[in-house]
């Protein structure tokens, strides 16, 4: 779908790593050109016509994201350089101010780092207790679970929409729901959900969210932090520096700017936040819907295919996105990799920066593969009839 859209994949190039990273498509390309080539100037900086340009540019792309996720104000929309900092933001901004010794915070084993690694931070920090919510026997999280988990001293749970080496969809419209009924704060990781489906945080009542650009077709290094206007307006901001205060005369007389600026010190990442505006608007022309639809029958197509093969041990098979993560029997995951790479096909291998997920599975490494819209049934065709042969995989990797 949409494939001549992508320039990259004119290079006869099977490219079944999204999760990390997904291709750019022209229109994408051409409006970091026109910025870099037509108005490159700083924003909210200049008295001149290119810089009033880049103004408008700059925000028009946030207000592009406030209607793409249905915030309900422009000012809960901060650009940050992705996924990563928009959590340590939340974790250190806002969360680093309130919690307490003894606090606790619910996360699971299948995390990615970015959403575990702030919050030990925390915890060696303030003295609060990171838990782990218990995963079901699909390594799914169920709001059943998250109950249970819930003690008077829980104030915040934090989870990936969509996780990273699992796939599993979590009930986070059910998760606010009773998380708010007991004053719980709910952190939403949606690095891996935001680019597939439609997302509304209105409706989902989300306390925080993030998710970053590169993985919907955006430029690297441009991301989301949303959170209730209510709430952003209590968060430390963590940088300080040009663009973001009114004055300061002394240590004791510092002022600062209204959201989102306040939280977007520095010169931002002007190029990508444009570019991530077309990226979204590139998206909806095809349609949310679609997309999501498109990847499940994707999915299903392939697990068909890969449970006939029988040294590959698929730790996924029943999933809710187009993550398939798998091993080859004995054989080094990297090794596969490395393999399928020969024949042009790109596929991740390794933890996938969920480094504690091995507690809950039992498996260290694995390959992934993830899917997009524009990936075909005929990538897929070739990828197993690469994995068939398991002779040809090891005398390949030798």
């Amino acid at each position: 779908m949409n494939i001549e859209d992508f320039p990259m994949l004119k290079e006869d190039l099977i490219y079944l790593d999204n999760g990390a990273t997904t291709l750019k498509p022209q229109c994408v390309i051409d409006k970091v050109t026109e910025y870099y080539t037509k108005y490159s100037a700083n924003a909210h900086r200049g008295d001149y016509d290119i810089s009033f340009k880049v103004d408008q540019e700059y925000e028009k792309a946030r207000e592009i994201v406030r209607n793409f996720i249905h915030a309900k104000y422009k000012e809960e929309v901060v650009f940050t350089s992705g996924t990563t900092e928009s959590l340590n933001m939340i974790a250190n901004g806002f969360f680093g101010k309130f919690l307490e010794p003894n606090d606790e915070i619910l996360i699971t084993q299948s995390e990615h780092a970015s959403n575990v690694l702030p919050w030990f931070r925390l915890s060696r920090k303030l003295g609060v207790v990171v838990k782990y919510i218990p995963l079901d026997e699909h390594h799914y999280v169920t709001l059943e679970n998250v109950k249970k988990s819930i003690t008077p001293n829980t104030k915040v749970i934090s989870l990936a929409s969509i996780t990273n080496v699992i796939g599993d969809e979590r009930p986070i419209k059910e998760i606010c729901e009773f998380a708010h009924e007991n004053n719980i704060f709910v952190v939403m990781d949606g690095a891996q959900s935001v680019p597939h489906r439609k997302t509304d945080v209105q409706d989902l009542d989300v306390d925080f969210l993030a998710f970053s650009g590169h993985k919907m077709c955006g430029p690297t290094g441009i991301g989301i932090l949303y959170g209730k206007k209510e709430l952003l307006e209590e968060m430390e901001p963590q940088n300080l520096g040009g663009g973001m205060n009114e004055s300061f005369d002394s240590p004791n007389e510092v002022y600062l700017k209204d959201l989102p600026t306040r939280l977007e010190a520095g010169t931002p990442n002007i190029a990508g936040a444009i570019g991530l505006g077309e990226a979204i608007k590139y998206l909806e022309s095809i349609g949310m819907e679609k997309i999501e639809d498109y990847e499940k029958n994707l999915r299903a197509y392939a697990i068909n295919k890969l449970i006939l093969i029988p040294h590959l041990d698929i730790l996924n098979i029943e999933s809710d996105s187009g993550i398939i993560s798998f091993n080859v029997t004995d054989v080094f995951s990297q090794d596969v990799a490395y393999y399928l790479n020969k024949y042009k096909i790109c596929v991740r291998a390794g933890n996938h920066c969920a480094k504690i997920l091995k507690k809950e599975t039992g498996v260290q490494n694995s390959l992934r593969v993830s899917l997009y819209f524009y990936n075909t049934e005929n990538d897929i065709d070739n990828l197993v009839e690469l994995l068939s042969n398991k002779e040809k995989i090891v005398e390949g990797i030798l």
